[in-house]
């Protein structure tokens, strides 16, 4: 008969493997056994250690942690896609960021990861029109984070944002599934424009650091854009562009620019 842990790593590997990690972790350094234990160990789930986490890092004097916490729960139950999405953007942040050395690290200590869990809540509550709220969460990851995503953005799955800082992402932008970006990248407006007016991204783009993206232009699937570009203009599939304002410069390089990082570029 299989043990517990052999039934749970069947069932969800990745909190198998989390859980796993907090004891070695627990095991090397004894004094974060009290923050291990209460941010995975005590939890039956991954959802349930999730919701602990973003309530923490979303707490203010204005709302205590437990009521967000039943925010949070709700909305997971509500919402099996949040979680899912929360497992692949932990998956594809180990994959692809060389400092990520466990699963258990994103969830413990990655603002960029935490950040767009937050932002997926804060988007879940704009779609079930609990505006006012969705606006608090957005202001609460601002403030902790210094990412500023709007609430009603659009972002897929297995999204990684590395280092964070200084992220802004607009109303009406859209990102793909498989994206990887940067700090300190913008995905913003041109001017005072009120409708359809933020960019939309690819699938398996790579957004280099400082990266401003501008205005309602699409960038297709599986493009590069270098650190420091502009991007004014629409971008086809499978490019590489840099400068500003930023121009094509070659291909892409590679399949999935957002899995293999490389921001280097060589010319053709």
């Amino acid at each position: 008969m299989a043990t517990p842990q052999a039934q749970l790593a069947e069932i969800d590997p990745v909190w198998s493997r989390i859980r796993s990690e907090a004891q070695d972790a627990i095991a090397a350094e004894p004094l974060m056994g009290g923050a291990i234990h209460s941010g995975v160990l005590h939890h039956r789930s991954f959802a349930s250690a999730l919701a602990y986490r973003m309530s923490l890092k979303l707490a203010s004097d204005e709302m205590q942690a437990q009521i967000l916490r039943e925010i949070i729960d709700g909305a997971y139950a509500a919402e099996p896609e949040l979680v899912a999405s929360a497992r692949a953007d932990l998956v594809a942040t180990y994959e692809r960021d060389p400092a990520c050395h466990r699963f258990l690290q994103p969830l413990m200590y990655f603002k960029g990861y935490q950040a767009i869990q937050a932002y997926r809540l804060g988007h879940w509550l704009w779609e079930q029109e609990r505006i006012d709220l969705a606006y608090f969460v957005q202001m609460r990851v601002s403030e902790t984070f210094g990412v500023d995503i709007h609430p009603a953005a659009r972002i897929g799955r297995g999204v990684m944002i590395d280092h964070a800082h200084s992220v802004v992402i607009g109303e009406t932008a859209v990102v793909g599934d498989n994206v990887s970006m940067l700090h300190s990248v913008t995905l913003g407006g041109t001017g005072k424009e009120e409708q359809d007016r933020h960019p939309k991204i690819g699938n398996g783009v790579l957004i280099g650091a400082g990266a401003k993206v501008l205005g309602n232009i699409r960038i297709g699937d599986c493009s590069r854009i270098a650190a420091g570009s502009v991007v004014l203009t629409d971008i086809p599939a499978c490019k590489t562009v840099a400068g500003v304002p930023a121009r094509i410069v070659g291909e892409a390089g590679c399949a999935q620019p957002s899995v293999s990082m490389n921001q280097t570029f060589e010319g053709e």
